[in-house]
């Protein structure tokens, strides 16, 4: 999942769900400060210079425990540290530039420092760029965005895919990527303006050993994933550097129509050794955001994912372990998806200013449809507090639904119950 910086206890809770409101007015009041400037760029001389920033994105949560008493009315809370990045860029010559960003994994049991980012960027013209190393495998619009630069706190409802799998020492499963990195190259560029933009790319996706458990994966014959993302800008071009996206510009590209389709695909990149499948993810997404005369700006975003595994033995028997290899959330990301996800949400940025902010209430909806399991589906509400567009920005938000148990991400193993969740989440990068 997206972002380089762009240049770029468990308790009873009821009782505590009335303070939420006072507890949303207590973080507004700690982030009280002038809006954020870009991180700190430092020249050497006229083609050389470094950059350096970070980011950090934390949480409370308030949600129904479906894994209570039966019948009791329940609900655990949780503060969370969902990421922590350090981002450096630099150009060394004219055409030359790399950026190296980290990540904090497991940040709620201390956290380790991981690398996000590491690429060498070549960059000739508009229409031919060239970057190579860990980087964001091309997708759908909500994985290109990240978290930092979605439109809502969290975005990530659908079932995830090769890239987004594990990390090394750090999560369970088959070692092919993690936050919607690999290794491997991009090829990108736009033309018409910036109205067409398009990445090819090629990684290492699902690699040849797992790195758990040191055994062979279904990709014994170490096959490349090849991806791909081709986007198409009807009205003004968005802004967004590289082949990067963003889920609003909070009105700053003017008014945005955006269609665009997306697919990935291995052979042998899901199942087992003995039951190799091949993978195939297709998909498209649409992006609207309207200006209105008064500032207010609009904004809707929707996507849709199939998810598709051909296997070289037959599908397995639903429910078997064979069936749940590649992507997955929540109830552990070795969990593996056939079927197809749609998620859509609508905002709306009010132009007046209220304190140091602007107020933007929102809708979201996803809903998931397993090819051997349950569908599952969640509603969700909110009001973001835009203080300084995605490098400073507030979140209180109403999850609803049985898609992931109250943890937010699709999460395989949640028992059908409608579960309700109530978050609060801060947002600050410079």
């Amino acid at each position: 999942m997206s972002d380089t910086k762009r240049t770029m206890v468990r308790m009873r809770s009821e009782p505590l769900l009335p303070t939420l409101p006072t507890i949303a007015l207590l973080m507004l009041a700690v982030i009280h400060a002038p809006p954020t400037e870009a991180g700190a760029t430092f020249k050497i001389d006229d083609t050389k210079w470094v950059s350096i920033g970070a980011g950090i994105r934390t949480s409370f949560t308030a949600a129904e425990d479906s894994a209570g008493r039966p019948g009791a009315k329940e609900w655990s809370t949780d503060f969370a540290l969902n990421n922590l990045r350090l981002y450096m860029n630099a150009q060394i010559h004219k055409y030359i530039k790399f950026t190296f960003n980290t990540e904090c994994s497991n940040c709620g049991d201390g956290g380790d420092i991981r690398i996000l980012d590491g690429i060498a960027q070549f960059e000739f013209t508009d229409y031919a760029n060239l970057w190579a190393g860990r980087q964001l495998v091309p997708e759908g619009r909500i994985e290109m965005n990240g978290p930092f630069y979605s439109a809502t706190f969290e975005p990530f409802k659908m079932p995830f895919e090769p890239s987004d799998s594990t990390i090394q020492g750090a999560l369970p499963g088959p070692d092919a990527g993690t936050f919607g990195r690999d290794e491997g190259v991009n090829f990108w560029g736009s033309t018409l303006d910036g109205h067409l933009k398009y990445v090819f790319g090629v990684f290492e996706g699902l690699k040849r050993t797992n790195y758990t458990t040191g055994g062979p994966t279904a990709n014994a014959d170490s096959n490349l994933l090849y991806a791909t993302r081709i986007a198409y800008n009807i009205l003004s071009a968005e802004k967004a550097p590289g082949y990067y996206t963003g889920g609003t510009a909070y009105g700053a590209d003017g008014d945005v129509l955006t269609v665009a389709g997306f697919a990935q695909y291995q052979v042998d990149g899901a199942g087992t050794f003995a039951n190799p499948g091949n993978f195939l993810l297709t998909g498209g997404d649409v992006k609207l955001e309207k200006v209105f005369g008064n500032q207010g700006v609009l904004t809707a975003n929707a996507e849709y994912k199939n998810f598709g595994i051909s296997y070289s033995h037959g599908a397995p028997a639903p429910g078997t372990v064979d069936d749940f290899i590649v992507g997955g959330g929540g109830g552990g990301l070795n969990h593996g998806f056939q079927g197809d996800a749609v998620t859509g949400n609508l905002l709306y940025l009010i132009p007046q200013k209220i304190g140091i902010g602007q107020f933007q209430p929102y809708v979201m909806y996803t809903e998931v449809f397993t090819r051997n399991g349950p569908d599952q589906s969640e509603y969700e509400a909110g009001m973001n507090y835009i203080i300084d567009g995605h490098n400073a920005r507030v979140s209180l938000l109403w999850q609803g639904g049985d898609l992931s148990g109250g943890g937010g991400i699709w999460n395989p193993s949640a028992n059908g119950t409608f579960t309700n969740a109530i978050k609060l989440g801060v947002q600050l990068q410079i």
